[in-house]
């Protein structure tokens, strides 16, 4: 008797999404992504549906049959304390109906400033307003599963960057003008460590935790590449473009300035200070666990300039 495939879900189409379909499409299960519009740049044995994901009766509908859900669906960045947890308990609500497992993308603002490199165990004593959101969402996610409600897990990352990424401290800010020889425009210190994700590790990382039962009811940390300064990160992407490095690293008050005109950039400003001061990600209970499977540097940034060059015809 012929089987079906497992049923996997993604909420979102966006970098992350697109990198855990990546994954996915190596592994033999069908692949659901479910946005507003139903359109998505997918291969044709992946199915786009459109939903509204704040609708729990829509949740429910696009996840039946499902085995895994994955999460990586946001508002935009100036609506994150007002719609992001509504978001989420919508999909949880949906998922929780089917009895899947529900694998969330999650960043690292809920530790707030940190002077050691960020373990899960630390706590969440954010004081700004995003972060604030993030820790409440996350500890909404693990009631939910110890309650029994749904079977969870977390995966964190640090600032992403990689194919498809645009909209990050280094996405389309500065991989254009690494490969233009032109100035790279960073945030923060250009000086102090900064832990970058590769956005391939991000996806690959949600992969492996939907499949092990054991990551369920637990945050876990992606891996990443060694941690670097942003300026050795810069420079190497430079050395690899062929160009000599020209970076600038923009401080709170040209941020705060830029906020005048630009409502992303003011939402930026209370997150500054993860960019002037040392940031720096541990992954060792992921890696203890399923394996150190980060791409290194040198290789993460070469893809990076290789899908940039080619998506942008420079």
């Amino acid at each position: 008797m012929a089987t079906h495939p497992e049923l996997h879900v993604i909420f979102g189409t966006g970098p992350l999404a697109q990198s855990v379909m990546r994954e996915l499409l190596q592994h033999d299960v069908q692949i659901r992504m479910v946005n507003r519009s139903g359109s998505a740049a997918v291969p044709p044995q992946v199915e786009a549906i459109a939903a509204d994901a704040y609708d729990p009766e829509n949740t429910q509908a696009v996840t039946r049959g499902a085995t895994v859900v994955y999460q990586c669906a946001q508002p935009s960045y100036m609506q994150w304390p007002t719609l992001f947890p509504k978001l989420q308990a919508s999909i949880v609500a949906g998922v929780a109906a089917n009895g899947a497992r529900l694998i969330v993308g999650d960043n690292l603002y809920m530790y707030g400033e940190v002077n050691v490199p960020m373990r899960e165990d630390l706590p969440n004593a954010a004081t700004t307003r995003k972060g604030r959101t993030r820790a409440q969402m996350s500890e909404a996610l693990l009631k939910a599963h110890q309650q029994g409600l749904v079977q969870v897990a977390i995966a964190r990352a640090s600032d992403f960057y990689g194919p498809g990424v645009f909209g990050s401290v280094m996405g389309d800010r500065v991989f254009p003008a690494v490969l233009t020889g032109k100035t790279a425009a960073a945030v923060g210190d250009l000086d102090v460590p900064h832990t970058y994700t590769f956005i391939e590790d991000f996806g690959k990382a949600l992969v492996m935790l939907g499949k092990q039962p054991e990551a369920l009811g637990q945050i876990w940390h992606v891996p990443n590449a060694e941690t670097v300064t942003t300026r050795q990160f810069l420079t190497l992407a430079f050395q690899q473009a062929g160009h000599p490095p020209k970076m600038s690293g923009m401080g709170k008050f040209m941020t705060r300035l830029g906020g005048l005109f630009i409502p992303e950039a003011r939402e930026t400003v209370e997150m500054m200070y993860e960019f002037d001061r040392p940031f720096v990600v541990d992954h060792s209970k992921y890696a203890q666990a399923f394996g150190n499977h980060a791409t290194p540097l040198d290789t993460a940034i070469q893809r990076t300039l290789a899908w940039y060059r080619e998506h942008l015809k420079l």
